[in-house]
């Protein structure tokens, strides 16, 4: 009970945070120049072919998932495994980082594979997506440095932020006591039941996270990386068609806005709401994009892609029992 008053209470912070950031964005706004925007100034066929290019970045994501999971012995139905990735995204609207536990549960349900395993593997997929988004913050920074440095000047208090984090001893501290103690706790302790439950669960985890290792097919997990995030850019890129005050913008500026915003989305706030705003907009200014431009574009394309993530996550969620149950009958 205490456990689910808890997660309750941080998704209600974490959404305060979105809103008030939203509401930060959008106060003294023209209401009307936006309705008259949205309504008469817009090429929505953009959009759509925006939400499209995020649709197959699911599916490559939900192939590059089975490509992880084949290693442990297991080969996961593709509808399974889409419908468990979309669950997962559905969940991350409820409360940041939910989704990757979600999918797990999800999927080791249906499928019967360890979940520690499962979580392994998602694991191993994070921090391949972080090694990708911090390569192509190196290229914003090399290709758009004066750009950079314009953001950093308008914006100190990321810089202060990211500073902050990376060299914080309290971080530091945390992570080497975690693992000291857990080293003690498994010599000292290792005969007792807890502790051998906690051994496998570990080696489990373990496992599913050096899968990459004893994976068939490299290539094709590559493959889907590099094309994940391809189309995520352009997702974010061909929705620029769609306004005009967007569409003669050069594709490095797609580029920068595009890594700006990515840091807004993994900010732990419900899908982004109101940090991906944020640093969109900025990421605009620095092209000459103004505010009360930025403001819209930022509306429109994260409402769009928000909107798809609930849909198809809402279908996801009602479909993986239907599926399964048919399948269990025959």
């Amino acid at each position: 009970m205490k456990k689910k008053l808890l997660d309750i209470a941080k998704a209600l912070i974490f959404l305060a945070l979105g809103v008030f950031l939203f509401w930060l964005v959008y106060r003294g706004q023209d209401v009307d120049r936006i309705k008259s925007v949205l309504k008469n100034n817009v090429n929505y066929s953009w959009i759509w072919l925006s939400l499209f290019l995020g649709l197959l970045s699911h599916i490559s994501r939900t192939l590059r998932w089975v490509i992880l999971i084949k290693p442990l012995g297991k080969k996961p139905g593709f509808l399974n495994t889409f419908f468990s990735v979309m669950t997962g995204y559905l969940m991350n609207l409820a409360l940041p980082r939910l989704g990757e536990v979600s999918r797990c549960g999800a999927l080791s349900k249906y499928e019967k594979i360890s979940m520690p395993k499962l979580l392994g593997t998602v694991v191993l997929e994070r921090f391949v997506d972080v090694i990708m988004l911090l390569l192509l913050t190196l290229f914003v920074f090399v290709t758009q440095f004066d750009k950079m440095l314009l953001f950093l000047h308008h914006n100190p208090e990321v810089e202060d932020k990211v500073v902050s984090v990376v060299t914080s001893p309290v971080l530091i501290g945390a992570v080497i006591f975690g693992i000291a103690a857990l080293i003690i706790f498994r010599k000292k302790y290792g005969h007792l039941p807890a502790a051998k439950k906690l051994n496998d669960v570990l080696s489990s985890f373990g496992e599913g996270f050096r899968s990459f290792k004893s994976m068939d097919n490299k290539g094709a997990f590559v493959f889907h990386t590099f094309f994940i995030w391809a189309m995520y850019f352009l997702m974010s890129y061909v929705s620029f068609q769609s306004f005009e005050f967007t569409r003669d913008l050069p594709i490095l500026a797609g580029m920068t806005v595009f890594v700006l915003g990515s840091y807004g989305m993994v900010a732990p706030v419900q899908g982004g709401i109101g940090a991906w705003h944020v640093m969109t907009i900025e990421g605009l200014a620095l092209y000459g994009v103004a505010k009360s431009n930025g403001v819209i574009f930022a509306f429109l394309v994260h409402a769009a892609q928000t909107s798809m993530m609930l849909v198809i996550g809402l279908i996801s969620l009602w479909a993986l029992p239907f599926i399964n149950r048919n399948r269990h009958r025959a």
